[in-house]
C-alpha cells in the first residue's frame, strides 16, 4: 500500500475520524481540453474530497495551464484508487517515487495489483529519472528493465517468470491528448461524435491532406479493410491508393483477400457478377475454388510471380511491396495460406508492423476496427468508415477516444477521397 499523509479529526462527540490525503499536480491544456473537470469528477464519484491549493490558467490558446489540488479519502485504499483514476489523466502526486517492481512469479500473468495501461503516452520514473514507455498500448502492464534503464508496455500473454513489472501507480504518469495547439479544424483532434448528418466533404478533405502529408514521409498509413471494400464494387479504389504510395500497411481477414482474389479470377464476389450484380451459376463454389489454387501457388506471393494472379487488391501489395496482415477467424473457409490463424501470433505481428504508423483508416469491418483500435496509442489518428454507426461507437467505448467517425457507404467514400488525391496528385 502507497504511503500517504494520515490525518485525525476530533468531533464535537468525542468520535475521530482518520482521513488519508495526496497533493496531486496537472499541468497542459487542463482547462479547454476538459481534463480538470474530468478529474474532479472522478475524485468525487470514488468518494473523495478535493480543494484546490492552487491553479494557474492560461491566457492564449497555447499558454499552458497548471493546477495543485489536495485529495481526501476515509482510507488509504479509496485514495489509491483515486490517485489511479485520475492517473489516467495525467494527474501525479506532488511527491513522487520510483516506480514499484515486483518480478512475475509465473508464465502468462502479471502480479496482483498490477499497473494498467491506457492508450495514452505514458512514463515511469526509475531511479529518480522519468523514461517513457515504449510500445504504448492499453489494457497491458509496463516491463522494465533496470539495466537498460528501459520501459515497455507487455501484454499478458507475453509475461515470463523473473520479468521486472510495476505495480500499482507510483512512480507513472500519463500525457493525455489534449487540444490540438495547431487552430481550429485540424484533423487530428476533430470531434469523435459520430453522426450520419454530418458534412462529409470537409471530413474526406482532412483525409485526404492526412494522406499526402504522410505520403510526404512524415507518417505511415496503416488502412485496415473488411470484405465490403470487394462486395460493394470499391476495390479498384482502393488497388489505386496501393499503386500511388497512399498504403503503407494493409490489415485484413481471409474474406478481402478471398474475394479480392474471387473477382480477379471469376469476376464475381461471393458468386455475385460484378459486372450485372446478378448470382452466377456455380457462383458459390468461386471463393472456395479460387482459396484452392492460392493454396496449390503456395502463397499469395508466389501466384503473383507465377502469374496465376494478375490484379486486385493483394496483387498490388505484392507488386509494390506493401506488407499486409490477414489475421483468421473461427469461419473462415481454407484459409488462404498467409492467413495467419493463432489469434495471439497475429497480435504479436501487427504489434510489430504498426510501431512508427502515424495515420490509420479503418474501412466497413467491426470486429478488425475494435480490435487494431486496442493495440494503437492515442497519438495515432484513426478514421473508421461503415454504414453501422455502431462500428464507430463501439470504438469510443473501449478507448480509442481520437476516432472520427464517417457513416456512409464504403464506395462513394473511397471514391471521393480518390478523387480528392488524384486533384491533390494532378
Amino acid at each position: 500500500m502507497d504511503q500517504h499523509e494520515r490525518s485525525v479529526e476530533s468531533g464535537a462527540n468525542g468520535d475521530t475520524k482518520t482521513s488519508f490525503s495526496e497533493e496531486i499536480e496537472l499541468s497542459g491544456h487542463i482547462i479547454d481540453s476538459l481534463i480538470l473537470p474530468k478529474v474532479l469528477d472522478e475524485i468525487t464519484t470514488l468518494g473523495g474530497e478535493f480543494d484546490i491549493v492552487d491553479i494557474n490558467i492560461g491566457h492564449r490558446r497555447n499558454d499552458r495551464s497548471y493546477a495543485r489540488l489536495r485529495v481526501t479519502a476515509p482510507t488509504a485504499d479509496d485514495l489509491d484508487e483515486i490517485l489511479s483514476a485520475v492517473g489516467h489523466h495525467g494527474a501525479v502526486p506532488i511527491h513522487q517515487e520510483d516506480c514499484r517492481l515486483v518480478a512475475a512469479d509465473i508464465d502468462g500473468a502479471f502480479p496482483e495489483g498490477f499497473y494498467s495501461t491506457t492508450n495514452q503516452d505514458t512514463e515511469v520514473r526509475l531511479e529518480g529519472n522519468w523514461i517513457a514507455v515504449q510500445r504504448q498500448e492499453m489494457d497491458c502492464g509496463v516491463k522494465v528493465d533496470v539495466q537498460q534503464q528501459t520501459a515497455m508496455c507487455i501484454p499478458m500473454s507475453d509475461v515470463r517468470r523473473g520479468d521486472q513489472i510495476i505495480v500499482g501507480h507510483l512512480g507513472t504518469r500519463v500525457h493525455p491528448i489534449g487540444r490540438d495547439a495547431e487552430g481550429p479544424g485540424s484533423f487530428g483532434f476533430m470531434s469523435s461524435a459520430v453522426s450520419s448528418e454530418k458534412p462529409k466533404g470537409v471530413t474526406v478533405r482532412d483525409i485526404a491532406a492526412a494522406m499526402q502529408k504522410a505520403k510526404r514521409g512524415e507518417g505511415k498509413i496503416l488502412v485496415v479493410a473488411g470484405p465490403a471494400v470487394v462486395h460493394t464494387g470499391s476495390r479498384e479504389h482502393l488497388s489505386w491508393l496501393i499503386r500511388k504510395g497512399f498504403v503503407n500497411v494493409l490489415f485484413a481477414g481471409n474474406a478481402l483477400a478471398t474475394h479480392d482474389i474471387e473477382q480477379s479470377f471469376y469476376g464475381t464476389s461471393l458468386g455475385i457478377s460484378m459486372e450485372h450484380g446478378g448470382s452466377i451459376e456455380e457462383g458459390h463454389e468461386h471463393h472456395l475454388r479460387s482459396i484452392n489454387r492460392i493454396r496449390r501457388a503456395g502463397s499469395i506471393s508466389n501466384a503473383v510471380a507465377n502469374g496465376v494472379l494478375e490484379s486486385g487488391i493483394m496483387y498490388e501489395c505484392v507488386q509494390h511491396k506493401v506488407p499486409f496482415l490477414l489475421a483468421g477467424s473461427i469461419r473462415d473457409d481454407g484459409p488462404l495460406p498467409d492467413v495467419v490463424t493463432d489469434a495471439i501470433d497475429a497480435q504479436r505481428k501487427m504489434r510489430e508492423m504498426i510501431s512508427d504508423v502515424t495515420f490509420c483508416l479503418m474501412v466497413a469491418t467491426t470486429l478488425h476496427s475494435i480490435a487494431v483500435g486496442n493495440l494503437l496509442p492515442a497519438r495515432v489518428s484513426v478514421v473508421c468508415v461503415d454504414i453501422n454507426p455502431a462500428t464507430v461507437t463501439k470504438l469510443a467505448d473501449r478507448g480509442s477516444f481520437q476516432t472520427v467517425g464517417l457513416v456512409t457507404d464504403v464506395e462513394p467514400f473511397l471514391r471521393v477521397l480518390v478523387d480528392d488525391l488524384q486533384i491533390d496528385e494532378a
